[in-house]
């Protein structure tokens, strides 16, 4: 830096973050950013104290907080440790958003309650709903009487199976733009848990579809990261394919995402069995970010070349950055972004591509095998 202060304009450039002068002279008036030293021609100049407290204010903005929320967690930061405060800060935040997103989430499930209703409960379901104009919901009465319009409505569902693709048809966002084998796939990632938003989440690589189907119609070996992800497979259908599934954390006893997190990074022998996979195969990560992050810097160093991964592992700090390295990499690649995944997940995303690939046969004969 600079022995006699940074310009208004180098103090952006080094900021970074999309931040602008004239920003910078708007926190000024706000009080966020204290007035600085003046040159003797009159201009800013701005010190290495001046550009971490405006990258704290960039980075509390992306994080969502306003801007006299920031004014706050500035003034009443320790200087010794300003960190303690913003974990602090942060955590309300998060407790808020988490509030707004289960009110958001209960108002979506009342919607989908209604559009996701196939033909058969629809009938019934528009002479019920014409009731609700005569509904005041705000009163106990009409919270009482929308009770029985539930009833009325959900009396229907004993009468049929429900037609799954008809209601998902209406819940779904628009995924035209999407291949068919897309849309099938993220269709049956959304019915796995029940979470229509998850669509936004789910990200194919460009040569995710193509990559995959090609190694399946060679017979390539699948590699699962431990027993509970593998025997969630399509086990018939990758039989007939020829697909030989494997499990990289070769151990029973491992069945949750915390026992296989510890038992990749305790035992080297599952580490270096990664480093041995054949070329060609796909691999389907659904509990230990470890594991993904091991495979990416496997790929990074050309050690094993996939045609596929599908990395949906669970987590809160390692997982999303594992499936962020692994969205940089050149190869093909199917991910639900952010801590959203498991086994069931990522073991449904194996199926749907198998499924465009082979009709299910109808036998069982891989148990003789």
């Amino acid at each position: 830096m600079k022995a006699d202060g940074l310009t208004i304009k180098e103090l952006t450039e080094a900021v970074g973050g999309g931040i602008t002068p004239r920003m910078v002279r708007h926190y000024h008036q706000l009080g966020l950013l204290p007035q600085p030293m003046r040159s003797h021609s009159n201009y800013r100049l701005y010190t290495e104290t001046d550009v971490i407290r405006l990258q704290r204010i960039v980075a509390l903005k992306q994080q969502g907080f306003q801007l006299n929320h920031i004014r706050q967690i500035l003034e009443v930061e320790p200087p010794n440790n300003p960190n303690t405060n913003l974990m602090l800060q942060l955590q309300q935040q998060y407790r808020a958003v988490i509030q707004q997103i289960s009110q958001l989430r209960q108002t979506a499930s009342a919607l989908e309650g209604l559009l996701g209703r196939d033909h058969d409960c629809q009938i019934i379901q528009a002479e019920v709903l014409a009731q609700l104009k005569l509904i005041e919901v705000e009163t106990k009465v009409g919270l009482g009487e929308l009770e029985k319009l539930w009833s009325g409505l959900d009396a229907q569902i004993h009468a049929h199976p429900e037609d799954f693709h008809e209601s998902l048809k209406h819940v779904l966002p628009d995924l035209s733009a999407r291949s068919e084998i897309e849309q099938d796939l993220i269709s049956q990632l959304v019915l796995a848990c029940g979470d229509v938003s998850l669509a936004s989440f789910v990200k194919l690589s460009q040569q995710a579809i193509a990559a995959s189907r090609d190694a399946l119609k060679l017979g390539c070996e699948i590699i699962a990261d431990i027993p509970t992800v593998a025997a969630a497979l399509d086990q018939t259908r990758l039989f007939h394919l020829g697909c030989r599934i494997e499990t990289l954390i070769d151990n029973p006893h491992v069945t949750t995402a915390v026992e296989a997190e510890q038992a990749f990074w305790q035992q080297q022998q599952w580490r270096k069995k990664l480093q041995q996979v054949k070329k060609g195969c796909i691999f389907v990560v659904g509990y230990a970010p470890s594991v993904l992050l091991s495979i990416c810097q496997a790929i990074k160093q050309q050690q094993i070349q996939p045609a596929l991964v599908i990395g949906m592992p669970i987590g809160f700090s390692h997982a999303p950055a594992a499936k962020r390295q692994l969205m940089r990499t050149n190869g093909a690649w199917i991910v639900v972004e952010g801590t959203i995944g498991g086994g069931l997940l990522a073991a449904t995303a194996l199926n749907s591509l198998v499924e465009s690939v082979i009709e299910k046969p109808d036998c069982h004969c891989y148990l003789s095998h």
